[in-house]
């Protein structure tokens, strides 16, 4: 037989897409079921043409859910993110988008009860990549995690229900700090020496002074994605920032999916690829993400978690771009990137140090489940 199949299912969550299986479902071998996740997406074609991938790094991804026997929790997971062109496995960090499709599938899937006439479910979600816990009230209709509604959120042109969720003390998750650096910390490389805050929120994440490498909002993600010498110059940073972070002992340690790099700017008015005009006084900071070498077509959830929860922590420098407001201990920030603006919810703790939750409302739906087959 030339290839053999396992039970999966493809989800939308957030401006991200994975493929999702049930643990009970894979093989324990860990080689072999990595065989399995990089075929099904297809990593060894950078257009990954031959599995369900579509060559962009919010595509690339996968998640495995199961029961949980922790007290208090409902099912834990591990998020995956796949190589493009490339063997790469890594579950480094974790996908702030999909968090909210695993809560679909646990309902979908029976993994959690429901009422067949409540309206919502709350459910607690243990990530394994950052050892965090998740709270979710996932929409139902019929015992299902609901997919249609009036929720636009950005980078997805239809409407659909509304799902929230929550992070709890979501600092420190793979360097045990919120702030491994302090609040800022020079970073030297052969181009030069440059600031930049290191946050470790959900994602840990290298945020810059968009001028320090002469980027403004204006420019489109392909322009500055066919910019090599910019490109170098954030893999560079981002590398040099890991390892003074404690992540990797050398540059060739630093895993690819994290940590990320945002460049951030004031609040300013630009315009997305569709047209649409964002105003300086629609939005409290304005960012680019780079993730696996690429500039992000909009912002990865995790991002986004963690760039609001530094324009509220002082001196950082997201806090020295972000518009300031009254209650500023515990905010929504509205975010503007390249395709809309995106609002997060978050708190710091009484002492103002640290970071108490962050949250974000998300869709998602589960667009295929069946076999998917594997070559031998």
């Amino acid at each position: 037989m030339s290839q053999f199949s396992i039970i999966c299912s493809v989800y939308r969550g957030g401006t991200s897409r994975g493929l999702f299986f049930r643990k009970s479902d894979l093989p324990d071998d860990i080689e072999r079921r990595n065989r399995i996740f990089m075929a099904g997406i297809d990593s060894y074609n950078p257009s990954q043409i031959n599995g369900l991938g579509s060559g962009t790094s919010h595509t690339s991804k996968v998640c495995v859910i199961s029961p949980s026997s922790m007290k208090g929790i409902d099912v834990e997971y591990t998020f995956y993110q796949i190589g493009i062109g490339a063997e790469i496995v890594d579950d480094t960090g974790t996908c702030g988008n999909l968090m909210v499709a695993v809560g679909s599938f646990a309902v979908d899937e029976g993994l959690v009860p429901v009422d067949f006439t409540d309206d919502f479910v709350d459910i607690t979600i243990f990530n394994t990549n950052i050892g965090k816990i998740l709270r979710m009230q996932i929409p139902l209709v019929d015992g299902k995690a609901k997919v249609s509604g009036d929720y636009l959120m950005p980078g997805v042109t239809t409407p659909g229900a509304k799902i929230i969720i929550d992070i709890l003390t979501p600092g420190g998750g793979k360097t045990g700090k919120t702030l491994p650096l302090g609040i800022n910390g020079p970073v030297k490389t052969k181009f030069g020496t440059y600031n930049i805050s290191f946050v470790d929120v959900v994602n840990p994440f290298v945020f810059l002074d968009a001028s320090d490498l002469g980027v403004t909002a204006a420019e489109e993600n392909s322009e500055l994605s066919r910019n090599n010498l910019l490109l170098e110059k954030i893999e560079l940073i981002r590398r040099q920032a890991a390892m003074q972070a404690g992540m990797a002992d050398t540059e060739d340690e630093v895993a690819g999916s994290v940590p990320k790099f945002a460049l951030i700017m004031a609040p300013q008015t630009y315009v997305t690829p569709a047209g649409r005009i964002i105003q300086k006084e629609e939005v409290d900071i304005v960012a680019k993400m780079v993730s696996m070498g690429k500039f992000h077509r909009t912002f990865a959830g995790s991002g986004l978690y963690c760039m609001a929860a530094a324009s509220l922590l002082p001196g950082t420098i997201p806090n020295r771009f972000a518009r300031k407001r009254d209650g500023w201990h515990e905010q929504i920030i509205r975010i503007g990137h390249p395709e809309g603006i995106a609002e997060v919810r978050v708190s710091l703790t009484e002492s103002g140090e640290d970071v108490a939750s962050v949250g974000l409302d998300r869709t998602a739906r589960r667009i295929i489940k069946g076999e998917l087959y594997i070559p031998r």
